[in-house]
């Protein structure tokens, strides 16, 4: 039985520890608790760089809303874009990048790469998502426009030193796990102590001094009391004695060193070293937050990999690039100037319209060309192959556009924007194959998996279809009924053929590789749009017999009439259906076009 100096003592030292666990646990959630986030400070000491490229990584360390905050001299830009991308854009370029922050999260982690000194400005590029333009200073908040990756690219215009002051701000883990276990705890402890005050033990009154109610003696309880403490190496009652010891000596009931103090001792000790784990814990729980991400695990890698895959382009860029296409195709009709084409028209659409301009500029009977419009957007068609050149496709069909009209842009280099390189009418009565919008795969010309042609033999059948009527692709590429663009040509060589008595005619339609881009659809076919060259050669019969050309013509050729023979050039814009391996099916015709891009005597 304890008895009661040192039930009061066991009592006030476990409320004591309560008390003190509870702090503990009221602290965390209080003047303990951490703070909400934590800002990291780029080195003032850095060297100095035309770009600064911020780590994808950091937008996701430790997970929420990152902000960013940049100071610097005159006006500055902040472009999002894809990993690859911002590294593409920046090339051999020096410059620095914030790839990490310090273990105390207190400093950002800035690496310099040299390379050249200078580069263009960044402003304007295909390649942003989004862009941020400063004077003086920038507060961002970073967010990702898509699944996947972001990278940040900082510059000022390519030639003066990058913005140094950077700031970024992280949300920190406020979570305090041992907060309500320490409360819980503490309560239970502060309880149990006044317990132990209030509470009287169960069994009779105190034994007196000479002995209690039972008659049992001082002398008959110390002998009981000392056997019941007996080590365990001691004789049991009733075994053959030991050699005599001296007699355990009891002391006083209020010392430490009873054995009933030395139990409670151990008991005090025990709670106070749980809870100085507990408490030790939660500073260990603490510390993790700040321990800076482990390399990328096989699932992050996984992700990096799928992001390797994904469109070039979001809907937000495509949208924003058709209308700058289309605004300047509009300017260059306008003014029928094909100067004001070549930022954003390339290949054979500037060809086409450079020569369109000069013929309808003293032949206003000459017909226009078909307009770009942005709107309405039916469908768009992204490559999901990363390298460049880089393929797009839109089919729009606004004002002025009769039919629907494909649109074909490349990406040549990263520093380089989109071009419009043709525009091809889809043919009337005739359906776009389906092709998953969220990217797809981009074929090399020669490449013929999966496919009955590769793009390179079903544009030279084509070519080959349009010049002869007895064509071996006869009935391997055919065009719908309400679209007789073959027919139509056909049609036109056998009448030049036949009326043209003063002359020998020939006809070409060749492939022009380099312009061939392929699609893969959705049912594991191929799309292929290209350029035909379309020669039309002719020389007189007989000497003194002369040929003659239209207006059209006349104007590039700077005549109407030869006797030496002439030449007609066409480029012709054209797509074809290839259907997948073990079809049964014919490749179709989906849209084709021609213009005349040459005119020249012999």
């Amino acid at each position: 039985m304890i008895g009661i100096p040192l039930r009061f003592k066991t009592a006030v030292a476990l409320v004591l520890l309560g008390l003190m666990t509870l702090l503990a646990g009221v602290g965390q959630k209080t003047f303990w608790a951490p703070a909400e986030t934590v800002t990291a400070t780029a080195p003032a000491d850095g060297t100095a760089a035309p770009l600064t490229v911020i780590d994808e990584k950091l937008r996701t360390l430790h997970g929420g809303t990152v902000k960013i905050n940049v100071k610097g001299e005159g006006s500055f830009m902040l472009a999002a874009g894809r990993p690859d991308d911002v590294d593409a854009w920046v090339g051999k370029t020096a410059h620095n990048t914030v790839s990490g922050v310090s273990e105390d999260n207190k400093a950002l982690q800035l690496t310099h790469t040299d390379g050249e000194a200078a580069a263009p400005s960044p402003a304007g590029s295909d390649l942003w998502v989004t862009t941020e333009n400063a004077s003086g200073e920038l507060n961002y908040t970073w967010s990702a426009p898509a699944d996947g990756e972001w990278s940040l690219l900082l510059a000022s215009d390519g030639t003066k030193p990058a913005p140094s002051s950077i700031s970024m701000t992280f949300p920190n883990d406020t979570s305090t796990p041992w907060a309500v276990p320490l409360m819980v705890l503490g309560g239970l402890l502060i309880l149990a102590g006044l317990a132990l005050l209030v509470l009287k033990p169960k069994g009779g009154k105190p034994a007196g001094v000479g002995g209690d109610e039972t008659g049992e003696s001082m002398k008959d309880k110390l002998v009981r009391r000392a056997r019941a403490i007996r080590p365990a190496d001691k004789p049991a009652p009733g075994d053959k004695p030991a050699p005599a010891a001296p007699s355990p000596v009891e002391k006083h009931p209020g010392s430490t060193n009873s054995p009933a103090a030395f139990g409670a001792g151990r008991t005090g000790l025990a709670m106070a070293a749980l809870a100085a784990t507990l408490v030790a814990g939660t500073g260990v729980a603490a510390q993790a937050t700040t321990t800076p991400a482990p390399s990328p695990s096989s699932g992050e890698t996984a992700a990096a990999d799928t992001a390797a895959d994904s469109p070039v382009l979001l809907d937000a860029q495509f949208r924003r690039i058709l209308e700058q296409v289309s605004s300047t195709v509009d300017a260059g009709d306008a003014a029928k100037d094909a100067a004001k084409l070549k930022s954003r028209v390339d290949r054979t659409e500037l060809e086409v319209r450079t020569q369109n301009y000069k013929i309808r500029s003293q032949v206003g009977a000459y017909e226009a060309r078909m307009p770009v419009r942005a709107t309405k957007l039916l469908t768009t068609v992204v490559t999901s192959k990363r390298a460049w050149p880089r393929s797009v496709l839109a089919v729009t069909q606004g004002e002025g556009n009769v039919v629907p009209q494909l649109l074909t842009l490349v990406q040549k280099s990263p520093r380089e924007n989109y071009k419009l390189v043709e525009t091809t009418p889809l043919q009337p009565g005739t359906t776009f194959p389906a092709i998953g919008r969220a990217g797809t795969e981009t074929l090399a010309a020669d490449d013929k998996s999966g496919l009955l042609y590769s793009g390179q033999e079903a544009l030279a059948g084509l070519g080959d279809r349009l010049t002869k009527a007895d064509s071996t692709f006869k009935d391997k590429l055919v065009e719908g009924q309400s679209s007789p663009y073959i027919a139509d040509t056909l049609a036109y060589q056998a009448d030049v053929a036949k009326t043209g008595v003063n002359g020998n005619f020939s006809f070409t339609h060749k492939v022009v590789p380099e312009d061939t881009v392929v699609f893969r659809t959705a049912d594991g076919g191929a799309l292929v749009l290209g350029r035909l060259n379309f020669a039309f050669d002719g020389t007189p019969k007989a000497e003194g017999d002369k040929l003659a050309i239209g207006d059209d013509a006349a104007v590039l050729a700077g005549g109407k009439e030869t006797s030496s023979g002439m030449v007609l050039n066409f480029a012709e814009s054209m797509a074809v259906y290839i259907p997948p391996t073990g079809s049964k099916d014919p490749m179709k015709l989906v849209a084709a076009t021609r213009g005349l891009v040459g005119a020249s005597f012999k």
